[in-house]
């Protein structure tokens, strides 16, 4: 069997950002943004569709966008993505996009 905690990222984060409102929104659920951008980059999209996470898989293997959608203990919905060049990544709410 093998244990989750020795599983390294599958890609790189890049130069991380958080938005304003994001930012507010682990400040009010009292959570930690790192705990979402390790589910990120373990390849636990959240809450996309499953069209999406067929999508981020893919461009796992051959490059593109990442996209993860989680909410806060608050309900407030955070997304993550994570640009093709893995360059960046934004952490924002949906309507900051």
């Amino acid at each position: 069997m093998v244990s989750l905690n020795h599983i390294g990222p599958k890609f790189s984060l890049g130069q991380v950002v958080a938005t304003p409102g994001a930012l507010a929104a682990f400040e009010a659920s009292s959570e930690e943004p790192g705990v979402f951008l390790r589910r990120h980059t373990s390849g636990d999209w959240g809450l996309v569709s499953q069209e999406d996470a067929k999508a981020n898989d893919e461009a796992l293997a051959g490059g593109g966008r990442l996209l993860s959608r989680y909410r806060t203990r608050q309900g407030r919905t955070i997304w993550i993505i994570t640009e093709a060049d893995r360059s960046s990544t934004t952490l924002l709410l949906p309507e900051e996009y």
